[in-house]
């Protein structure tokens, strides 16, 4: 079998330490005939987050808490099964963890510093408020008799 083409880089420097992945293949349903009853083309991928030594303390933390309802006993799973071959849905099933994981340690977005509305934009929108307001009363037939 060939080298995987990874490491699969998460973010920066850090990428997934190929020691700490376990696979597991199982039968896979779907599309391939006869053959898919007899090879183990489905592909799952499982990352003990909680115990990893590979990621910076910051990011594991901040994994462990976006992840918390995905982790089994701080296990995260990635599961791969839409390609036939098993060699693709290994590589799918790896980009996905690192996709997942360079997510879940993203730093969190810098608060929103609250900023006045300019008084220009307030009149205009008052303005066209009132416009609006005096073409729909204008439309009201009060008079017709």
């Amino acid at each position: 079998m060939e080298p995987m083409s990874g490491p699969y880089v998460i973010r920066g420097s850090v990428s997934l330490p190929e020691a700490e992945l376990m696979w597991r293949f199982s039968r896979s349903s779907g599309p391939g005939g006869q053959h898919v009853n007899t090879s183990d083309s489905q592909v799952e991928l499982r990352f003990d987050l909680a115990r990893t030594e590979s990621l910076p303390d910051v990011w594991k933390q901040r994994a462990l808490d976006k992840l918390a309802g995905r982790l089994v006993d701080g296990v995260v799973t990635v599961r791969s099964s839409e390609h036939r071959s098993q060699w693709r849905n290994r590589e799918t099933a790896a980009v996905r963890l690192a996709a997942l994981l360079a997510e879940a340690t993203a730093p969190p977005p810098k608060p929103r510093r609250a900023t006045r509305i300019p008084r220009g934009i307030n009149e205009r929108r008052l303005r066209e408020k009132k416009a609006r307001s005096d073409t729909k009363r204008g439309r009201q037939g009060r008079d017709w008799g």
